[in-house]
């Protein structure tokens, strides 16, 4: 049954129906998958946070859906650091919510707290992006990254214990990628410039890579048979949603 509507994504992605697959229909699929999936997760949550059911979600009703049994129950904190942690995360969601609210009113229409819930997807939201990935990252509050916040973020080191080579290499493209002007250290728009490339497309990349590794006979485009094929990385790729689609009926997709 997976395999006939692994079938059917096929023909799905083949837009010009001309029996072959190209890097470009490929990419147009998969950016189309990210869209349904980003849109899917908000219609998922929404009915949580709408609570007035106006079909806008206000801040204070987020606010009361996410935080509501802690604000009316303060006890509920054990020590100082719960404390300090709730109110960290209050202030960030309410910035972020904040960021996304254009029109300023504190009440999210659905592409707004679309943007809330996924600021990635949105040109206005980058610069929340890089903030809280700082934030995130930036252990001693200076704001900036150095070469050690960047490395814990990924290794925990172990006394005793040597760094792995992968390490070794991420300590290299820190210093010769990331840090940019070679101070020592990441700022905003070096940290923009890592985790948001201007120049880089995941859906093309990926598209390409399908590509490469499934055209057998090395004519830049993709047949029925050369996918069905190389069913297991399809399955395993945001072509197929890493093959939830596989079990969606046709309609669906």
């Amino acid at each position: 049954e997976s395999q006939i509507r692994y079938v059917k994504i096929v023909d799905r992605i083949d837009d010009n129906k001309d029996q072959f697959v190209t890097t470009e229909e490929l990419k147009a699929w998969i950016k189309r998958v990210q869209k349904r999936y980003i849109y899917e997760n908000v219609a998922k949550v929404w009915r949580d946070y709408d609570l007035n059911k106006d079909n806008k979600i206000a801040w204070d009703e987020y606010k009361q859906a996410t935080y509501g049994y802690y604000l009316e129950n303060p006890e509920e904190f054990q020590d100082i650091a719960d404390q300090l942690s709730f109110k960290k995360m209050l202030h960030r969601d309410e910035r972020r919510f904040k960021s996304a609210d254009i029109d300023g009113d504190l009440v999210a229409t659905r592409e707004e707290f679309t943007a809330f819930l996924h600021p990635e997807e949105f040109e206005h939201m980058k610069e929340i992006v890089v903030l809280e990935t700082l934030e995130d990252i930036d252990k001693d509050g200076n704001g900036f990254i150095d070469e050690d916040e960047y490395i814990a973020d990924m290794f925990a080191h172990v006394e005793g214990v040597a760094e792995p080579d992968w390490v070794q290499t991420e300590r290299e493209q820190f210093s010769d990628f990331r840090d940019l002007n070679k101070d020592g250290k990441m700022d905003k728009a070096e940290i923009r410039h890592w985790i948001l490339p201007q120049d880089y497309d995941h859906a093309q990349a990926e598209a390409r890579h399908l590509v490469y590794e499934s055209d057998k006979d090395k004519d830049q485009k993709l047949s029925k048979q050369e996918i069905l094929d190389n069913w297991n990385m399809f399955v395993g790729s945001q072509a197929t949603n890493y093959g939830e689609d596989l079990t969606r009926d046709h309609d669906e997709l």
